[in-house]
């Protein structure tokens, strides 16, 4: 997820757009830039690191308080504004990147421009098939500075403006040759009173004025400016201008579609209109899971999903020989782990250990050389999992990382990378990074059982098919909150809340129990629901909720049993399932997910317990995004 903005009017763009990105840093953080047209050409500056990197590079001047001290947010805004000293213009775009393709970097950064500099773009999103057109791009003699997808859009649309002489006629004709999502922003030297922008499944806005007009990919990078908006629909551009805007679709046609007028405060439209990164990050899984799935799976002639491919994991023999999976991470990513557990050895019919890596290092573990070794990390800078990948390469073990982070420690020590792509995430507890690492480990594991032989290609279409249903049914759940928040209201008092499942419903309850506990500081724990009776259903008294997560149709009686034992001693009893009937007379309430095979149920059962949870943390009147005693990433032991 990256942030892009733009500005045409009478005013100096530079630090108009310079400060517009300030608001959308959320959205990136790996570098920066502008591209600004001036008397007679574009100036691009953009530099890798924190947006403050640019306006020190711009100016030469150091923001030189720490961050701690309050003069540093007085000391960076005056840089901004120094910057129209230096690069004066009254149109321009910029950029704040999360990178996807390519590492961090000056070059890497946006805005990207063709050979002769004429034409730059800003993009947030990503081509998935970026690699079959820079190849034809480069047989052509087009010679590419960067590693990202974005260049190749650039080089297109300057191929086009060449053939038709009009930068909106070759932008229209480029779109129709991109796969995947993005969201454009296009100036052009020829073209100075004009900035064309674009989307599709990319967010973006733009900002009216009088005598000026915006675009961004928030609302928060234009309330300064402005609160009447369009926001540009999907398959929509609009070419603005200084006094007017124009907007088209997909097919070049003249569209009429009213302003909006944004009412939200700063503090909430920072957060997109949601009063809490957590709720937002949760809303923003289906897309997480879409862009983490939609460049990976391979498909024949007729649509039909047939494989996964991995451009950054070379599954080679390696994998066909290897004889067990190892995988280590810390708590939100280990409960990942323990769903691959399940997903591997049902998949791919895989020996599999998984460990805590806070423990594994100093076990003296027990490893092959065959093994295949898997890291998992949102931030790829965790400390413990670090150490435990290190003593991994010192066994000679092929290592696999899967990040969240380009460019992270995890990601450049690693033999092999897998990103997920949930975009940034703001809230210290995890949601949408979790799920986009389980959704990596399933596709793990089907390209594993059909390199093994153990999946049959039949089987895998199946499955892979299944998985692209999952966004959507993410959304239906989404779709449903109210059910959980009226549940919520109801027991956010209880003194214990206990989780359980069995198989890959019992992983989900240790991430379900930690979510909770994390954001509303509720005593819950998780247990095999077999387990209950040999211990834990001595703590089960009427101020004790429990969540039975149940997706096996097959174990539907077993975790029945558990359901009638708990309410027999006063719990409270919710269910998660597909199938509420089978649940009849033994729950207080149940909450039905979307029919799906229980193999991949794990991408939904935990939605609505992140709900749950945050609800419950609201309604004890505790910031769910910045939990006391907890960071995003921990880098220390």
């Amino acid at each position: 997820m990256c942030g892009i903005v733009g500005y045409i009017g009478t005013k100096n763009a530079t630090p108009i757009l310079i400060k517009a990105l300030k608001k959308l840093e959320y959205r990136g953080y790996d570098s920066a830039g502008i591209a600004v047209y001036t008397a007679d050409e574009i100036v691009v500056r953009k530099v890798k690191g924190a947006l403050k990197n640019l306006g020190e590079k711009i100016t030469g001047e150091l923001v030189t308080a720490s961050k701690e001290d309050p003069e540093y947010e007085k000391q960076e805004m005056a840089i901004y504004e120094k910057t129209a000293d230096f690069i004066k213009g009254n149109v321009g775009i910029g950029h704040t990147r999360w990178a996807t393709h390519g590492e961090p970097s000056d070059t890497n950064s946006h805005p990207h421009t063709n050979m002769d500099g004429s034409i730059s773009i800003v993009h947030n999103g990503i081509i998935e098939n970026y690699a079959e057109l820079k190849a034809k791009l480069q047989a052509e003699g087009v010679v590419f500075q960067s590693q990202t997808d974005t260049e190749v859009v650039v080089h297109l649309i300057d191929k086009a403006y060449k053939e038709k002489k009009d930068i909106f006629k070759a932008v229209l004709k480029v779109i129709h040759l991109l796969e995947g999502s993005y969201a454009l922003g296009v100036i052009c030297k020829d073209y100075p009173d004009r900035i064309i922008c674009c989307r599709k499944e990319s967010p973006l806005v733009v900002g009216i004025g009088s005598g000026e007009n915006f675009i961004a990919s928030d609302v928060p990078a234009l309330l300064e400016h402005t609160r009447d908006v369009y926001y540009l629909g999907e398959r929509e551009l609009a070419v603005l201008y200084a006094d007017h805007v124009d907007l088209f679709n997909f097919e070049g046609e003249r569209i009429i579609k009213q302003p909006s007028h944004v009412e939200w405060d700063m503090a909430a439209a920072e957060k997109g209109g949601y009063p809490h990164f957590m709720i937002k990050e949760i809303h923003e899984q289906p897309k997480g899971l879409t862009d983490t799935m939609r460049p990976r799976i391979v498909k024949d002639a007729s649509g039909k999903p047939t494989d996964v491919y991995f451009e950054e994991n070379k599954m080679d023999e390696s994998w066909r020989n290897a004889k067990r999976v190892v995988i280590t991470a810390c708590g939100t990513a280990y409960h990942a782990g323990v769903v691959a557990k399940y997903a591997f050895e049902k998949i791919a019919r895989m020996k599999v250990d998984i460990d805590v890596a806070s423990e594994f290092r100093y076990r003296d573990p027990i490893l092959d050389k065959d093994d295949i070794f898997i890291v998992v990390s949102q931030s790829g800078e965790t400390a413990d999992t670090l150490s435990a990948l290190r003593l991994a390469k010192q066994n000679g073990l092929k290592v696999v990382a899967i990040t969240n982070c380009v460019g992270s420690t995890v990601s450049r020590e690693a033999d092999d990378v897998i990103y997920t792509l949930a975009g940034p995430e703001i809230a210290v507890a995890s949601t949408k990074a979790y799920t986009t690492q389980v959704l990596c480990m399933y596709m793990l594991a089907i390209k594993a059982g059909k390199l093994r032989g153990t999946l049959s290609d039949d089987e895998a279409s199946k499955l892979l098919a299944e998985l692209e249903t999952m966004p959507e049914k993410v959304q239906q759940i989404l779709d449903g909150k109210d059910i959980i928040q009226k549940f919520a209201s109801k027991q956010f008092n209880k003194d214990k809340i206990f989780y359980i499942g069995r198989q890959f419903d019992s992983a989900t309850s240790l991430e379900s129990a930690l979510k909770l506990k994390e954001v509303s500081y509720m005593h819950s724990e998780a247990f095999a629901a077999g387990e209950l009776k040999h211990g834990p259903i001595a703590l089960i008294d009427p101020q004790t909720l429990v969540v039975a997560i149940s997706s096996e149709p097959e174990l539907y009686d077993k975790i029945g049993s558990n359901m009638v034992e708990v309410k027999a001693r006063g719990a409270t009893v919710l269910v998660i399932t597909q199938n509420e009937k089978a649940f009849e007379g033994k729950a207080d309430e149940v909450f039905k997910i979307p029919e799906c095979s229980s193999t991949l149920a794990s991408l939904l059962t935990v939605i609505p317990t992140q709900l749950f949870a945050y609800y419950c943390a609201v309604l004890r009147g505790i910031d769910p995004d910045k939990p006391r005693n907890l960071a995003k990433s921990v880098t220390v032991e």
